[in-house]
């Protein structure tokens, strides 16, 4: 199966927006009429999954919710021209808990929260059932699964509004107006769950499986989330696991942001999509673009393309290869792999080239479909067939080389590491660049430019802005990038790096208070 099928699966404190393949809706069954049979328990997995393709999650937008692949427009690497959809208002300091509910804070506070709730569902009943409808085996797996996907929810919430109710089983009506717990409880509970899922999960699946959380993705999210708390013993430990696990780094860096690179062994988790011609109302839209122009919600900025390196390794201010008059020319392949320049070609198949027509005069290229019309006769601006990869390989190796060096064990496995992912792209080593016996400082840099490199437009900078403390740098590169309609970013403390919680959740929950920078 190319795909996993998920059906939206209503339960019994959640609501249902769509139904994929099977037509016959499940939204009316009650509980006791299910979680009778191993069937019943996969489709109440799938019902967690399913939340994954929100508009707030990874499905993407041309021009509404913000979901996670746009969070690039947060910090310095891009610009949300469409400032109502939410970045673009934050960066400029115009939202606030009521204001910038509609397409951002209240978007993923909810999705969040309905996963969870579909995970305890799940997590409660396929615990009850007995050996005639599961095996023990198989309840393992679900089990693992369903404590991987309530992991990602409250690692998002717990990141972007810090103090979030915890909620870990099945609630009544009574029971629904809750307090926040602490960070640090979320986050406990998070490394918890994640460690017991590694335990559960299986290392992979038969191919028409392929999609489900693994060991490896529940052990990829466990070093992302130990990283961000700065537990870099703990991140040691986790991608020690993950390197046994046969993972490895895609050979072609472009392909991986393809459909032709949905099935390679460096993705550890990817949220899944395909294009059928509307049938399914799957909603990817990340990979949509316009035909006019390519996708303008988000905009490279001029900071992020100096960023990129020539083929020498150094950087455009010191390099002898680099050429004002043709900037594309003697870069880091991950720069034309990701950006559109003005005279680039972005809709093969009517030779439509892109004129330069931008704010920031660049256009984004990494996952944009590049054909007017596919194969299905799906329009390029309409839902498409590409998965967005959560975690991958060379981020494993990128957060295992920065946790040795924030605990200065700075020899050659710190070099290895960072090495494998510039040899990907036939970048020179560090060795032959930068030297050799480094300090930390010096490695902290290069650790934290080839992030930026090789992870740019997969919604993960404002991820490390924060937890590198570098938030304010990055609203003032933006700032200093002068982009027309860009001119009043505005850096307001945690207000700039946390989200507030909406006012309607507020509004209807007295025992709730607002995030402290948001009072």
């Amino acid at each position: 199966m190319k795909k996993l099928i998920l059906i939206s699966f209503v339960f019994a404190i959640s609501s249902c927006s769509k139904n994929f393949l099977d037509k016959h809706s499940l939204t009316q069954i009650a509980a006791d009429n299910f979680w009778k049979s191993e069937a019943d328990a996969l489709l109440g997995i799938n019902g967690i999954y399913d939340v994954l393709q929100d508009r707030s999650m990874y499905s993407g937008s041309l021009n509404g919710v913000t979901g996670f692949p746009m969070y690039d427009n947060f910090g310095d690497n891009c610009f949300n021209s469409y400032k109502f959809e939410g970045p673009g208002n934050y960066m400029e300091g115009n939202l606030d808990p009521s204001d910038g509910a509609r397409n951002l804070f209240t978007p993923l506070w909810v999705s969040s929260y309905k996963g969870i709730a579909r995970a305890n569902v799940a997590i409660e009943n396929i615990a009850k059932m007995p050996a005639s409808a599961i095996s023990e085996a198989k309840k393992k797996v679900l089990h693992g699964q369903a404590l991987f996907l309530r992991s990602l929810f409250y690692m998002n919430l717990a990141v972007y509004y810090q103090d979030v109710p915890l909620i870990l089983k099945v609630q009544s009506l009574e029971e629904a107006y809750v307090r926040k717990n602490t960070y640090q409880e979320v986050a406990a509970q998070v490394v918890r769950d994640l460690k017991e899922a590694a335990d559960l999960l299986p290392a992979s699946y038969p191919p028409a499986q392929y999609g489900y959380a693994t060991k490896g993705a529940a052990l990829g999210l466990l070093a992302r989330f130990q990283l961000y708390n700065k537990d870099y013993q703990g991140v040691l430990d986790a991608t020690a696991s993950i390197l046994t696990l046969g993972y490895v780094l895609n050979s072609n860096y472009a392909q991986l942001f393809t459909e032709a690179g949905e099935n390679s062994k460096e993705i550890l988790f990817s949220v899944r999509f395909f294009q059928d011609n509307n049938v399914t109302a799957n909603g990817e839209l990340f990979s949509a673009t316009f035909n006019g122009i390519p996708k303008i919600n988000s905009q490279p900025m001029p900071n992020l393309v100096r960023d990129y390196y020539c083929t020498d390794g150094k950087p455009i201010t010191t390099s002898p290869l680099y050429n004002a008059a043709n900037p594309k020319n003697n870069r880091d392949p991950r720069l034309a792999a990701s950006v559109y320049f003005r005279n680039d070609v972005f809709l093969t198949d009517i030779n439509r080239v892109f004129m330069g027509n931008t704010s920031t005069t660049y256009g984004l290229k990494k996952y944009l479909r590049t054909l007017n019309t596919s194969a299905a006769g799906v329009a390029v601006f309409n839902p498409g067939g590409q998965d967005f990869i959560v975690l991958r390989y060379a981020d494993v190796l990128l957060m295992r080389a920065e946790a040795l060096i924030e605990l200065n064990q700075l020899g050659t496995p710190v070099y290895d590491l960072i090495n494998q992912v510039r040899a990907r792209v036939s970048m020179p080593s560090i060795q032959a660049v930068e030297g050799t016996n480094l300090g930390q400082a010096a490695l902290r840099d290069i650790l934290r430019h080839e992030r930026r490199v090789e992870l740019a437009l997969e919604g993960l900078r404002f991820f490390d802005l924060k937890r590198w403390g570098t938030v304010q740098q990055a609203f003032q590169a933006a700032a200093a990038d002068n982009v027309v309609n860009y001119r009043n970013i505005v850096y307001r403390g945690l207000k700039s790096s946390t989200f507030p919680i909406p006012q309607s959740e507020l509004d209807a929950n007295s025992n709730l208070t607002q995030n402290p920078a948001w009072q």
